[in-house]
């Protein structure tokens, strides 16, 4: 562990709309795993292994619980305040405003390092020692940007040149958007560029003061915003209003392009953005034949003259996928959706995505497994008039106290023990229980077991949305 005194400040949020069907917006791409954990989780492990025990986690609000609940499951998280925005602003407002969360505690002089939650970066002590070469560079007033070699002409970067020279750290001569495939090659060819990574080192003075003078609307009604949020020492929530208010902008366009005092900081770990399929095979162990494989143990592969695809699964139904006379695809597959590309296709899944988001379908909102603040439900079937879900409460949580205008529930205890209250009565609950929640009935569920508390919950009625849900009362904060 090294002593060097910087905050990590995570941006996490994003729909992954070229990692769907799994990356959804409500379950976005920091929470996938690639590897053995999520991406969010390794972003923090990453700031913690500069030398940091606390760290400032950016996020939309609907996300609170998720992120909280994926800080509970670290062995060793670092204390961290979350940021809740209302709405996604780009990441100008975002760093802007952990810039004014740290200096109310540390001063000017904190020094931030801006890193997004969707990276793949494996060789951690290269990434603390250019880190603390970031550093350096922020603590004499300079606005610094990790600069990645290139490894081809990719088009879906933005680049940065600097000079002759290839020095570890160098002034930035110029940012320069995604190119297409001829001005990328000619860019390699002069081996003065380098990849934008979206990581930045800079103290919070230093980038506040940016903001003021190169991008002054930003900087005023971000400062509006803080002003009026209510915050602690772990969480800080901005009025919805005053956020709307904030221009969206990037932080390259608002600061980091308009500046004269830039640097960059060549990398020297590696590094992936985890941009599409491809990039998440890249990151997995293959087999003899370059198959790729993630997501349930449970499921069977039988792969036939099958070379170099990639096959995510989530069924837990002990399912079967085989594969014949293929090669170079990508195969996901979740109980909602199921996704055939081609790997040098695989951009083109964001078009997928955004044709489905264009209708409102519920596959680019909704993942399979649902999480909720007290557990997480998955939908097994649905038809015109009734729906069957399985929920689960984790121990010591519980749903609110609620009712619905247009449906009736059926429950039915899989397993667990805890207390339903239907109107003024209270029944305990254990495995093979049944209770009818009739419409209009306030109801609450808690789990008071030591274990997981399973339902079977059958909705019937005219109307089975979501948004059919009065909370009366919710240690979650849900109600209104």
């Amino acid at each position: 562990m090294r002593a060097s005194g910087i905050c990590p400040v995570i941006l996490s949020g994003g729909a992954g709309s070229r990692l769907w069907p799994v990356s959804r917006q409500t379950l976005p791409k920091p929470f996938m795993r690639v590897g053995d954990r999520p991406l969010l989780q390794q972003a923090l492990e990453r700031g913690m292994a500069c030398g940091a025990d606390r760290a400032l986690l950016v996020t939309n609000e609907s996300l609170l619980f998720l992120s909280r609940g994926l800080l509970d499951d670290m062995p060793r998280a670092p204390a961290t305040t979350l940021l809740l925005e209302p709405e996604g602003r780009n990441t100008a407002p975002a760093i802007g405003l952990a810039a004014l969360t740290l200096r109310e505690t540390d001063g000017d002089d904190a020094v931030m390092l801006v890193l997004p939650a969707d990276h793949l970066i494996s060789a951690l002590d290269a990434f603390a020692d250019c880190a603390e070469r970031a550093a350096d560079e922020a603590r004499r007033g300079r606005l610094v940007v990790f600069g990645i070699r290139p490894t081809g002409p990719e088009t879906g970067f933005g680049y940065i040149e600097t000079g002759q020279g290839g020095g570890e750290t160098q002034p930035v001569l110029r940012f320069v958007e995604k190119p297409d495939l001829q001005a990328a090659q000619s860019y390699l060819a002069t081996g003065r560029f380098l990849w934008n990574s979206g990581m930045f080192c800079f103290t919070a003075g230093t980038l506040l003061a940016a903001l003021e003078r190169h991008c002054p609307p930003v900087h005023e009604a971000m400062s509006a915003a803080w002003a009026s949020a209510a915050r602690d020492s772990s969480l800080v929530r901005f009025d919805r209003e005053r956020f709307a208010a904030i221009p969206s902008i990037s932080i390259d366009h608002a600061v980091m392009e308009r500046a004269d005092n830039v640097s960059v900081v060549r990398a020297t770990f590696d590094w992936s953005d985890v941009g599409n399929w491809p990039a998440v095979a890249a990151a997995s162990e293959q087999d003899a034949a370059g198959n790729t494989y993630a997501g349930d143990a449970s499921v069977h592969r039988v792969l036939i003259d099958t070379r170099d695809t990639h096959i995510h699964v989530e069924s837990h139904l002990h399912k079967v996928v085989a594969t014949v006379g293929v090669e170079d695809l990508v195969v996901i597959d979740t109980p909602d959706a199921l996704l055939i590309a081609a790997k040098d296709r695989s951009q083109a899944v964001k078009t997928v995505f955004d044709s489905l988001r264009d209708i409102a379908h519920e596959a680019t909102q909704l993942p399979p497994v649902v999480p909720r603040p007290w557990g997480n439900y998955a939908t097994l079937k649905e038809e015109d008039s009734y729906k069957v879900k399985r929920l689960v409460v984790h121990p010591g949580e519980g749903l609110s106290l609620q009712y619905h205008e247009h449906r009736a529930e059926h429950w039915v205890v899989v397993s667990g023990h805890g207390r339903i209250q239907i109107d003024d009565a209270t029944f305990d609950c254990r495995a093979g229980d049944y209770r009818h929640i009739p419409a209009g009935a306030h109801h609450r569920l808690i789990n008071d077991g030591l274990g997981d508390l399973v339902l079977i919950e059958v909705q019937c009625g005219p109307y089975l949305g979501e948004d059919d849900i009065v909370r009366l009362q919710d240690r979650y904060g849900r109600t209104g």
